[in-house]
């Protein structure tokens, strides 16, 4: 009923930077939580940022001051602006959302198919 769909991966050298799109559509009433996670080959999938629908932002340390959370809730999007990448960032990059289909307000959780982020020489 709620898909998330992920835009904006590639291949980009380091010190360069990327955009990061993720669309929600389907039955939506509201939308809380929004964040991205990452996960490498061999790693666990970990949290990079989050925001909650009123504003208040994490950003992990690892990329605190290059990595911009951002979200926009009349089109129920969230957004990642990633400067200065470096080969460490290289991972799929996926879009969590809690979404809400009705008015009892009762939150699911989704994820996006994942988007991918190389960066390399």
């Amino acid at each position: 009923q709620v898909q998330l769909v992920e835009s904006g991966g590639g291949l980009v050298q380091p010190g360069g930077s990327l955009g990061l799109s993720c669309a929600a559509s389907g039955r939506i009433f509201s939308i809380n939580f929004m964040g991205w996670y990452r996960q490498a080959p061999g790693k666990q999938r970990e949290l990079v940022a989050y925001i909650d629908r009123s504003g208040g932002i994490n950003i992990v340390d690892s990329v605190k001051g290059r990595f911009t959370i951002s979200r926009d809730n009349a089109k129920n999007t969230l957004y990642l602006q990633m400067n200065n990448l470096n080969p460490e960032d290289t991972a799929v990059y996926y879009c969590r959302a809690q979404v809400a289909s009705g008015p009892s307000r009762h939150y699911v959780d989704y994820w996006g198919q994942g988007t991918q982020v190389t960066v390399s020489s």
